[in-house]
């Protein structure tokens, strides 16, 4: 019986001490990008050097109204890293956005007269830009999708090809990440 209750207790304290971890997001993007805090990991993050990364986001979700997971993981990677010390300006982020997920940096107005409702990348898009992040498009994807340059995000750039950003990004040693 006391074996019993010293594991509800254990129990208990566990389940407590994780309630009181929560996500939460910034202080680069305030409105998206959760992260849980991590204290002292084994794994040391160097904090002096420069994180240069490139997300490819090709895909995004059916459901026209859904934030895509994919471009919320930079908010993630910017808010983690300033979380965790990093200074803003080692933060280097570049989103290469093309196949499915063209959609999700269309203008609000040109989403809704195709979509029958509002963008829901919009706005975590434009904290990406204001915080420094670049936003590429794939000129492929814009004629081969139907997404014009004047259908885009203020601030999204367009490129050749996203093969040709990813490539050019990845020789200024952005490490590549798709997930």
């Amino acid at each position: 019986m006391e074996m019993r209750i010293n594991s509800i207790l254990l129990f208990l304290l566990v389940f407590s001490q994780g309630l009181a971890q929560e996500k939460k997001a910034g202080p680069v993007i305030t409105e998206f990008g959760k992260v849980w805090p991590i204290d002292n990991p084994e794994f040391k993050t160097e904090k002096d050097r420069d994180f240069k990364v490139v997300f490819d986001i090709m895909s995004s979700p059916e459901n026209h109204d859904q934030i895509n997971a994919s471009i919320e993981t930079a908010a993630r990677f910017l808010n983690m890293h300033a979380q965790h010390g990093i200074p803003i300006d080692k933060l280097k982020v570049a989103l290469v956005v093309h196949n499915k997920a063209s959609k999700d940096i269309m203008t609000p107005e040109a989403y809704t007269e195709r979509y029958g409702v509002s963008n829901p990348n919009f706005e975590l898009i434009t904290a990406l830009i204001d915080a420094g992040a670049e936003v590429i498009f794939c000129g492929q994807s814009s004629l081969s999708r139907d997404v014009p340059t004047e259908n885009i995000i203020e601030g999204v750039q367009m490129s050749l090809s996203a093969m040709t950003a990813i490539i050019q990004l990845t020789d200024q040693n952005y490490t590549l990440i798709k997930f």
